[in-house]
């Protein structure tokens, strides 16, 4: 008899489960009707799409610009000497034009790694093409302004 009990016990749980399954379907179903109302309503598409068109147009003035970069600027710190002379080499085969800039201190930094250039690579052709000099006025520690020289050395290719 026990077996018959267990039996039982195991139809009850499974016509209790197919009770509970039951009333979670139609749940489900309701639930998938109002997500259906919402789709309709993303009709209003086509009004983005006339928007993507108008970006597309700006977005195509952007990339020009690129390309049109003809100098770059590198500007001297506490690197070694040979870290600027590389880097700038590097920006000389891509760039017609690469401006080593230094202040205060650094001016004779950025002297002296312009001439590495145009001295040891006499080979490859590069010459100064323009020096700018000028002063900034910066504020210092102690909240006076100050005057700091600056150059600006414009290396090309020949």
């Amino acid at each position: 008899m026990s077996a018959e009990n267990e039996s039982s016990d195991a139809e009850d749980i499974l016509s209790e489960f197919k009770k509970t399954h039951e009333i979670e379907s139609p749940e489900e179903e309701q639930l998938s009707e109002p997500q259906a109302e919402v789709e309709p309503q993303a009709e209003v598409e086509p009004q983005a799409e006339v928007e993507p068109q108008a970006e597309v147009e700006p977005q195509a003035e952007v990339e020009p610009e690129r390309p049109e970069q003809i100098h770059d600027l590198i500007i001297m710190g506490t690197k070694p000497i040979m870290s600027y002379v590389s880097a700038i080499l590097g920006k000389l085969a891509s760039l017609p034009i690469v401006t080593i800039a230094g202040r205060g201190r650094r001016i004779t930094q950025a002297i002296d790694v312009s001439q590495m250039i145009v001295k040891r690579m006499k080979d490859v052709g590069y010459e100064i093409s323009d020096v700018r000099i000028s002063s900034d006025l910066l504020k210092s520690k102690d909240g006076r302004e100050r005057p700091v020289s600056k150059i600006e050395i414009d290396i090309k290719k020949l």
